[in-house]
């Protein structure tokens, strides 16, 4: 049996056992879940389409992986206006594995019903220690004041115009000074795991920070 379901905004073709990435749904590993509406389902010849939905029937499955997809990079720029933005983005997914295709009201079976059972035991695990409740706060904490935490330390004195590198918009530039790259100096000294930290942290490429680095270090030598 094979049914047609609506999640994310994108259609699927789906039949027990698939494993598909679609876009993110709330769900932690090895949980069943509800996903999508169902459009249509049938077996061989037989089939059944919804208007737009088909009634009673749900599919189920099994969360396999919460990750992100890969990063896509939007760049804009604007003619005579020196004004440049580059900005990343990584999609986020989950992977799972269609369980059941369930019609006419019927259940999900055993196997798909003691999932949820799990979810229900951990509230009582996390309800005796009232410090465990606190746990996940202080990590928020400790996290968000790491992210606050600017990559590198700004050297003294007057920074550089980093929009006369090429690529290098205002808006990139103050993103740069607030993470403490001020300098012609400091971009060409860049060292690859630098460049890496500054790509997983700021919506800027691999390759366009290496290029940044090469005309900084034309532009440091001019200013020497």
């Amino acid at each position: 049996m094979f049914a047609v379901i609506k999640t994310g905004g994108k259609q699927y073709r789906v039949a027990a056992e698939d494993t598909l990435e679609i876009d993110r749904v709330a769900g932690e590993v090895g949980q069943i879940v509800e996903i999508g509406r169902v459009l249509a389902h049938g077996e061989g010849d037989k089939v059944t389409i919804g208007s737009p939905f088909v009634e009673d029937a749900t599919v189920t499955a099994e969360v396999v992986e919460q990750g992100r997809g890969p990063k896509v990079i939007a760049f804009k720029k604007r003619r005579r206006q020196n004004s440049r933005r580059t900005r990343g983005h990584r999609q986020l997914l989950t992977t799972v594995r269609i369980s059941e295709i369930l019609i006419g009201g019927a259940k999900p079976s055993k196997k798909a019903e003691a999932k949820p059972a799990v979810k229900a035991e951990a509230p009582a695990k996390k309800a005796e220690p009232r410090e465990e409740a606190k746990a996940p706060a202080k990590k928020a904490e400790s996290e968000a004041e790491a992210k606050a935490a600017p990559l590198f330390k700004a050297p003294r004195g007057k920074g550089d115009d980093l929009t006369v590198i090429k690529g290098i918009g205002p808006v990139a530039a103050k993103d740069l000074n607030e993470q403490g790259i001020t300098t012609f100096a400091q971009i060409a000294a860049l060292s690859d795991e630098d460049v890496t930290r500054i790509d997983a942290a700021m919506p800027f490429s691999t390759a366009q920070i290496e290029d940044w680095r090469e005309q900084a270090k034309a532009l440091a030598a001019e200013k020497k």
